[in-house]
Order: structure tokens, then sequence, then C-alpha cells
């Protein structure tokens, strides 16, 4: 086991040696049990700090071995070192020891102390279990195709929203364009839990816009509870990049802005980030990513599913994926969101 997941350059297969690849039988389901243990042995020290307040867990010798944000279910635990790549379109790689995982609830202070964190944190400390990021990388071009026992294929390359017949008739009617949604990528209707029940466009199988694979990634592949629409009732992730950067849900790590932020160190990986696009102008929010952390060249790095890349792409083509410097993206920032 080499704890590396990799895209090859001669044939774009995603390989992740850290586990065995197989079917999932539910793509939610919890991981398996890992060590429960620091590598180093020894109880663990929580310590509080702030911007934004969280709880660090530190091993004996003081390495931090996972953060937990008040407010927000995504945990970042310490794990073995990984590469994220993907050479079709782009030299860059993120090498992390950061392994993404959702917390059954919110965090809030004190909660180390409570039943059910230590069974879950016994689960998780040493799982090599798919994190969020590496579910990330399930649908860049190439990545294997994977079903589950009844059939449904959930991972595997996805394009993004195609210009289709079913926009034709949108237009016709008189009503705008839709993107893809993660149900059109799975190809079979999805009954919400306020009983809206949305059904696939046939022609759109396999493709997901920017805030469908967010979905996809955080929702239906990890666990996170999804709206049918943007409303900002219920607890669910919203549809869209605009509302899901106005909602409620998780803690705003960078807050909206109509300019790019001056300061994004406060970052980690997992995030959400938002960006303003051609596309929407007057301020609203375009295109939503997840942040990977620093590549190899020091860049802060994000994926997302966008139109110039056809796809789910950590890479450059069509606009480089780094939050920095003066690419399209990088000028585009306007916030970021931490589940």
């Amino acid at each position: 086991m080499t704890g590396v997941l990799l895209a090859a350059s001669c044939v774009l297969t995603v390989q992740f040696r850290d586990r065995t690849d197989h079917p999932e039988a539910s793509p939610a389901s919890p991981a398996s049990p890992g060590a429960g243990i620091p590598a180093s042995g020894g109880p663990l020290h929580f310590e509080r700090i702030g911007n934004p307040a969280r709880t660090v867990a530190r091993d004996r010798h003081g390495t931090v071995i996972a953060t937990f944000t008040d407010g927000a279910r995504t945990a970042v635990l310490t794990g073995p070192s990984r590469t994220f790549a993907e050479p079709r379109t782009t030299d860059a790689q993120v090498v992390t020891k950061s392994w993404v995982r959702l917390l059954p609830k919110a965090w809030a202070r004190g909660a180390e102390q409570s039943d059910w964190f230590k069974t879950w944190l016994r689960s998780r400390l040493g799982s090599r279990d798919p994190d969020i990021l590496a579910t990330a990388f399930d649908y860049i071009a190439g990545a294997p195709a994977r079903t589950t026992a009844a059939g449904v294929t959930y991972s595997g390359a996805a394009r993004y929203t195609p210009n289709t017949t079913s926009d034709s008739g949108r237009a016709r009617q008189g009503k705008p364009r839709t993107g893809s949604d993660f149900y059109d990528y799975l190809g079979i209707p999805w009954t919400f839990p306020d009983a809206v029940t949305r059904r696939p466009e046939k022609d759109r199988e396999r493709s997901v816009d920017s805030s469908g694979y967010v979905r996809l990634v955080y929702g239906y592949r990890s666990g996170f509870p999804l709206n049918s629409r943007d409303s900002p009732a219920g607890s669910g992730l919203q549809r869209t990049p605009d509302a899901i950067a106005h909602g409620r849900l998780g803690v705003p790590v960078i807050p909206l802005t109509d300019r790019r932020p001056a300061v994004i160190q406060q970052l980690q990986p997992g995030d959400l980030v938002f960006f303003g696009t051609r596309e929407l102008p007057g301020g609203r929010i375009g295109h939503i990513g997840i942040y990977l952390g620093l590549d190899t060249a020091d860049h802060p790095r994000f994926i997302s599913s966008r139109k110039s890349a056809d796809g789910p792409s950590m890479g450059d083509k069509g606009g480089t994926s780094r939050l920095d410097g003066d690419g399209y993206y990088a000028q585009g920032l306007r916030a970021a969101r931490r589940l």
C-alpha cells in the first residue's frame, strides 16, 4: 500500500492503492473501522483555536491529527500521504495527508466528550476508506466506472451538462436552460425529503454541472442531506452555487464579497469555494468547487465540473484551477464555506 491516488498519463486511469476497489452496496454506507488510535499511540489532547472557531486534536508529540470546526460537519483527519494528479490537463499535483470526512452531526465545543464522537473517531482514525477528496476524483476523465448491486453506475468519468434536446424544449416553452444534477448523472429518479421527485433527462446521463458535482460527491456519495430546490428551508444542500453560497449550512470561512478576498489562508481541504462568472453578472455566484489544498508548487488548487473542461477537473484547460494569481477563477473567487 503506497497511499497514492494517481491518474496515469498513459491511460488516464485513476488508481487508489490504499484500499481494495470494489462496487459499493450503498454509496453512503459508513466507513469500515480503522486502527482507532493515533499512529504514535497514546491519548489525544484537544485544543481550542479560532478563525474560525474550532477544536484540534493532537497526539502525544503535539502533532495535529484532526480538526473540527464549530457548526460544520466537515472534519479533516491526518492520514497516509496521497497524491492527486490529472496529467491530461496539468502538471500540478496535490500531495496531502489530509483526509476529509463528515461527522454525524455539526461540531460543537466539547463534543469530544460525547459517546457518539468517540465511536465515530475510533472508526475513522486509520481508515483508508474513500474520503471526500478521493470521491471527487472518481469523476475525472479516465476514472473507472463502478456500479451498485442494483446496477446503478455511481462513479466513473463525468461530462459537463451538454447542449441537449431537453434544452431546446425548455427554450420553446420560455424556460431557462438548466444544468445536470447528480440524479442526471445516475440516470435514476430521486425523491427528496420534501417528497419532491426529480427525474433525470435521458440525454444528460453521466453529466453534472458544478453544483450537481458537489451534490454528487458530498450528498449522494457521502451522505450529506440534499434539498430538491434552492429554498433555504430544510437542512439540505441547495441546488445552485448562488443558493449554497447564500445559504445557512456550515460555516462561512471566507464571507461572501463582491471582490476577490484579500486572505485565503484559512481554507482547508474539503471547503467549498464560490466564484462569480461572466455567465451570471450582477454579483451572483455562478460556479462552485472543492478546495484540495496546496499543490507541489505551493499554489492553492481546487477541483470543479466546468464546461471548458467538459466535466470535473483540477487542471488548467479553460482556466487555471488555482486560487492565487491573475487567472479567471482566482480573480473570480468570492467566498468559501465549510459544510
